[in-house]
């Protein structure tokens, strides 16, 4: 009907926060509330969330953008017509199928308990760490959902009971989301998307299901895994018990691969976003590129059970606005997040100091799960508006050692440059609100980085796989990148390329001063 209200609602469950957003027709968000929830630290290295407390935080978000777009009076009840998921990847739950209880805590995907496991795989399988690789395209690492869930298969009790009787469901979040969302105990569907399934390191990039080899390799029983389904379809409606029934769940993506979508990257276009960690894809259309520089095979997304399939290369940055939260939780420098930008700005230059945050190793493209934390170049001039501006080029010089291994890769073929002959790098998640950063970024790349105007497109990107799934939109609009460009803000780099190059390679000798630091004595 014309005037009709039509939404589309997007749940965005991140590392550290969950958010439900609402979307009006046009894409706008008339809608949303987001909430924190506990980060646990059970030793030196690990992190745990509780699957339960993750899912009453949907229910609240739900329940309170619902009522903060009643109240400026949109019809929301009787305009929704589907929800959106996405989901912080790799991060693994497994529980019980008769209770619904979880058998143990979430392991997260930054975890690196699993480090003597992949040591072990890499030195019985012949192909050591990168035995998957022509598979799944991903090294064996303590970043993949596989490797957790054989800890929990190795060490917990109550999993290697569930799994012997038939008992254990496994899944990574977006899993034990919908399984609860449809109906839980004796009716949620077991489902998992593509884009997540690719990081559990046991799907075939080629046929889309799960590798028998790689199940058979790991000693994983196919029995608890998900069904794989496509990033945009009708899955289940949502159930009795939540603060909305009856609406389709029609639109599933990994974080990332979301991300992709709401920034609208076609073939030879790659966007970075910047949360806890960082991560960059490049959408290589229809065709797998193997990676010779550190990085991961991956699937972007596939927009429906008979759309085409595009893949990307990605990089992953394990520790990105995580150092800034250090900064305020640990060290006390600043007090919110939003403050690093001042305190950096108060300098010029870092004065020479380097820090790498490599807490829990280095992902690509260095894939050192060794490596600690460093700050160097420390002089009794150093004060904190250094560190802070160190911080922020630490996100930066990450990012451009990701690109600069994906522009080896894909070759100058594989990217899409602009008039001018510049690859363009699109921007997004909370720290991008910070000009600074976006600055440093663009002046240690030596390329432009654009900054949409609605900054959280992990959010967009579900909703947009909704949409299409339920008619609201058509991938002509979700791609029309000319109107989105018109309202992104540009940075373009000023730093002289000389410095730049010298900044590069102080850089990499402070990358190279991490390694081989996990055994310090405590």
């Amino acid at each position: 009907m014309p005037g009709e209200e039509v939404f589309i609602g997007s749940i965005d469950q991140g590392t550290t926060s969950t958010r439900f957003i609402i979307y009006d027709r046009s894409a706008k968000p008339i809608g949303s509330h987001q909430m924190e929830f506990t980060q646990f630290y059970p030793q030196a290295g690990w992190v745990e969330h509780d699957p339960n407390e993750i899912l009453e935080s949907v229910r609240v978000c739900i329940s309170k953008a619902i009522d903060k777009a009643t109240a400026e009076g949109h019809n929301v009840d009787g305009g929704l017509k589907a929800i959106g998921l996405t989901n912080q990847r790799e991060t693994t739950v497994v529980w019980s199928k008769s209770t619904g209880r979880p058998l143990y805590n979430a392991v997260v995907w930054m975890d690196i308990r699993t480090s003597p496991i992949c040591r072990k795989l890499e030195q019985e399988l012949p192909g050591g760490r990168t035995h998957f690789v022509d598979t799944c395209g991903l090294p064996i690492s303590t970043y993949f959902s596989a490797l957790k869930l054989l800890w929990l298969l190795e060490n917990v009790d109550a999993v290697k009971e569930a799994v012997k009787s038939g008992d254990a469901l496994f899944g990574t979040i977006d899993t034990w989301l919908i399984w609860n969302l449809t109906g839980g105990v004796g009716n949620g569907l077991h489902v998992t998307d593509i884009s997540n399934a690719s990081r559990t390191m046991l799907m075939n990039l080629k046929t889309l299901d799960w590798d028998k080899p790689t199940l058979d390799a790991l000693g994983i029983p196919s029995g608890i895994l998900p069904k794989i389904i496509s990033n945009s379809e009708i899955i289940g409606n949502i159930t009795k018990g939540w603060p909305i029934t009856g609406i389709p769940i029609a639109g599933c993506l990994g974080d990332q691969h979301a991300a992709m979508l709401g920034q609208a990257c076609r073939k030879g276009e790659a966007k970075s976003t910047y949360g806890t960690g960082a991560f960059i894809l490049l959408n290589t259309g229809e065709e797998t590129i193997k990676s010779n520089h550190g990085l991961l095979s991956t699937l972007a997304y596939k927009l429906g059970p008979k759309a085409p399939t595009n893949y990307a290369l990605e990089g992953s940055i394990a520790i990105a606005g995580a150092a800034v939260q250090w900064l305020r939780d640990s060290l006390g420098i600043i007090s919110s997040a939003s403050e690093i930008e001042e305190l950096a700005s108060k300098v010029d230059s870092t004065g020479g100091v380097y820090f790498v945050p490599a807490f829990n190793g280095l992902f690509a493209p260095w894939w050192r799960d060794d490596a600690r934390g460093v700050c160097i170049g420390i002089t009794r001039f150093t004060n904190k508006s250094h560190i802070a501006r160190a911080v922020l080029e630490s996100m930066c010089f990450q990012v451009k050692d990701v690109l600069d291994s994906m522009h080896k890769d894909a070759g100058d073929t594989g990217e899409t440059k602009n008039e001018k002959g510049e690859f363009l790098l699109r921007v997004d998640g909370g720290a991008t609100v910070n000009n600074l950063l976006m600055q440093i970024q663009a002046d240690l790349l030596g390329n432009p980085v654009v900054r949409p105007a609605d900054i959280e497109t992990t959010a967009l990107g579900a909703a947009y796989a909704a949409g299409l799934a339920v008619g609201i939109w058509t991938e002509d609009e979700i791609f029309s990148a000319g109107e989105k460009m018109k309202k992104a803000t540009t940075f373009q780099p000023v730093l002289e390329e000389g410095l730049r190059k010298k900044k590069v390679e102080s850089w990499c000798k402070a990358v190279s001063r991490t390694f081989d630091l996990a055994d310090l004595s405590l």
